[in-house]
């Protein structure tokens, strides 16, 4: 169920080039699962901006999101205190059915600001017993951040587009490369990304999550519609219907 909440901002960072994490404080218990996403208002603002949850912590009700400075709203957001009240729509979106699959080992692929809703996936996998293997891509060593965590998790690769830190290149060329021993993949990062992460694992079992603008975040406005794969006539919403797919369900160009 879709609820509009007022929750309270814990701690805000800097964790990486105009990248912030931000903890926030809820009134009731959560319910947040890998891979939804919350939509928050930001003042002054007629948009609301979705944002993927990165981590959870039930005990004390708080959760954290990471975003990326694209644009003067979340610009905005950046400048927020402790203690500022966040209005948002909450949970939002499919999450990845880690419940339903009965696997041993996992493949972590993630690009830049789709790297956040895939550590509390994993952290979720390696509670389940799964053995996880991350491979994170960004544009620069000035852009990594969460390296230390994913590694917590398991064997974990970094590689930035300009080679300034871990592997130079692409995602992709570590998959290729290294010869990776996985059941499952699941990726979420910028569309390009995705679209060479699921053409090189055509064959393997995955499941991806898509970046996307939206206007309403619940399915009304057709704003974040996807066509399907095996029938471009027809689509889905990617707020409602995703952010979470098969690899093979949708058409991403």
């Amino acid at each position: 169920m879709i609820n509009k909440q007022a929750l309270k901002v814990l701690s805000i960072k800097n964790i990486a080039y105009q990248t912030y994490e931000m903890v926030l404080k809820s009134d009731t218990e959560l319910n947040l699962k890998p891979g939804q996403f919350i939509h928050i208002a930001v003042k002054g603002f007629m948009l609301r901006r979705p944002i993927s949850i990165a981590d959870v912590n039930e005990i004390d009700r708080s959760f954290t999101v990471i975003f990326k400075i694209f644009g003067d709203g979340t610009e905005a957001l950046s400048n927020y205190h402790v203690g500022a009240e966040v209005d948002a729509l909450m949970p939002l979106g499919t999450s990845y059915p880690i419940e339903s699959l009965n696997i041993k080992q996992a493949l972590l692929v993630g690009g830049g600001i789709g790297i956040p809703p895939l550590y509390y996936l994993g952290k979720k996998l390696k509670e389940k017993g799964v053995e996880v293997t991350s491979v994170l891509g960004y544009q620069s060593k000035e852009h990594v951040f969460y390296e230390d965590k994913f590694r917590e998790l398991g064997e974990t690769f970094v590689t930035t587009d300009d080679g300034s830190y871990g592997h130079s290149g692409f995602v992709t060329d570590v998959i290729r490369d290294s010869n990776l021993s996985f059941e499952t993949y699941f990726s979420c990062g910028p569309t390009p990304m995705l679209q060479a992460v699921t053409s090189l694992l055509k064959d393997e079992n995955g499941y991806i999550s898509l970046e996307e603008r939206m206007g309403c975040g619940v399915g009304t406005c057709y704003a974040c519609v996807i066509p399907l794969k095996n029938n471009p006539n027809k689509s889905k919403k990617i707020c409602k219907d995703g952010p979470v797919f098969d690899a093979n369900e949708v058409l991403l160009g």
